[in-house]
């Protein structure tokens, strides 16, 4: 499956993410890719935002990863890879456990986990558009079994 979607402020990208969350659910797992800047992080506040997180959600580029949970106890998992090497640097994060925790995950730069995403991975690819704040998303799901 398929979506395109461009947005034209960043009201419109959390929107658009709230119908992503919407349409694959509090377990998904989102791999976002991105130039820096593209608006990876502004989709994960909509995701957030849809899952019933009231946090304020950042990006991890530092710390790594950022986990949020929501008033009904979803929790969200915000990684950012970029720093790593690849994937042999992804147990140090504790990757599988969260793979297999089930919970929502939000992977910015997933290239650098290499083989590691899981077959449910969702694919968000976004483009900066032609104004400013206009971002233009490629959305790929893998098929319903």
């Amino acid at each position: 499956m398929t979506i395109d979607q461009t947005t034209e402020n960043e009201i419109q990208t959390q929107a658009f993410a709230a119908e992503l969350a919407r349409r694959f659910g509090p377990k998904a797992f989102y791999a976002l890719r991105g130039d820096l800047g593209a608006g990876k992080t502004c989709l994960v506040q909509g995701l957030a935002r849809a899952l019933g997180i009231d946090a304020a959600v950042c990006s991890p580029t530092f710390t790594l990863v950022n986990e949020y949970r929501g008033r009904d106890g979803a929790r969200l998992v915000h990684i950012d890879l970029y720093r790593l090497a690849g994937p042999d640097d992804l147990d140090a994060i504790g990757w599988d456990d969260y793979l297999d925790s089930g919970d929502a995950m939000a992977v910015e730069w997933p290239e650098r986990a290499g083989g590691e995403l899981p077959p449910r991975a969702i694919f968000v690819d976004i483009r900066i558009g032609d104004a400013p704040d206009e971002r233009r998303f490629h959305v790929t799901a893998p098929d319903a079994p």
